[in-house]
């Protein structure tokens, strides 16, 4: 029952803590004001929310976070390169083709955060059965190197995390 009526207990105890922060107030009207969106908003948005979460391999997901805090810097400047010296471009941009052995939901959703934070590429679009991932890439030289390294930098970690 208690479930039902308070679906998100932190998410509703951050939007009342938010809500008189926002306030500078903690008098009763705004109290109560902040309670009843505090447990509205979290029933009003249930349907939302992404799935339940359980990471299976903490180790794994700080080697992800770390791998991909320093290909986030190495792409930065390598476009930063590109945008300052545009006669230095070599290759086109293009659409690369990704076929995906993730099904997870969070873990795609994951993984579409991981390649649209690094500049010079971005996630265009996931194939109806999940099976495809297209990919824009701001300089192609090997559309299969690109998807090799997705797969072996990103995917198979987030595997491991997600689905074993």
């Amino acid at each position: 029952m208690i479930k039902r009526i308070l679906p998100a207990p932190l998410l509703s105890l951050a939007l009342l803590a938010l809500w008189l922060l926002l306030n500078r107030s903690v008098s009763a009207g705004h109290i109560v004001l902040g309670g009843v969106l505090a447990l509205a908003i979290p029933l009003l948005t249930a349907g939302l929310r992404p799935l339940p979460v359980r990471i299976r391999a903490p180790g794994a997901a700080l080697r992800l976070a770390l791998t991909v805090m320093a290909d986030t810097v190495q792409s930065n400047i390598a476009v930063s390169r590109l945008l300052l010296s545009p006669g230095r471009r070599r290759h086109p941009s293009g659409f690369v083709q990704i076929p995906l052995e993730l099904r997870d939901a969070n873990a795609l959703a994951v993984l579409a955060v991981i390649v649209s934070i690094a500049p010079g590429t971005a996630w265009a679009e996931l194939s109806v059965d999940r099976s495809m991932l297209m990919l824009h890439v701001l300089e192609v030289d090997d559309a299969q190197a690109v998807a090799a390294q997705i797969k072996q930098r990103y995917e198979r970690p987030l595997m491991e995390i997600f689905e074993s």
